[in-house]
């Protein structure tokens, strides 16, 4: 099923990112969902060796067409027994941008951060880095 999303959100996001979303939504019927949560996790990914920071990203329906919510970037942390905690986190709500090193970021100061995560996001898809879970709401 093909899935409309607003495309004028805030922060702007680049349209490869609808794109990853689209396709892994084309096997889903969320006709009867008020939102969606994707979920993309390296299964290999630990405290203990790294990899991929598993990402999840919530879209909400409004009218027919689907707009995102947040896309979060989760990462272990603390010692000694690290936790999964938000990294990054862009809430479109608000339209501003996370770090957990600077805290929350106007759209205008966090755009690079949000540039750079998007890129590499991607990135890691294109190289099938993820497996991706979808919950219908």
């Amino acid at each position: 099923m093909t899935i409309q999303f607003n495309k004028n959100e805030r922060p702007v996001v680049p349209a490869r990112l609808y794109g990853v979303l689209a396709k892994e939504l084309k096997n889903t019927n969320p006709s009867n969902a008020n939102a969606i949560t994707l979920n993309f996790r390296d299964p290999d990914y630990s405290a203990e060796t790294g990899g991929y920071h598993p990402v999840e990203v919530r879209l909400e329906k409004q009218n027919k067409i689907w707009r995102m919510v947040y896309m979060t970037d989760f990462a272990f942390q603390g010692q000694p027994y690290p936790e999964l905690a938000k990294e990054i986190d862009i809430c479109f709500n608000s339209h501003q941008v996370y770090s957990a090193l600077s805290g929350w970021l106007n759209p205008h100061h966090g755009k690079e951060l949000l540039d750079l995560f998007i890129k590499n996001f991607i990135s890691y898809y294109a190289m099938d880095a993820y497996q991706v879970e979808v919950s219908l709401d």
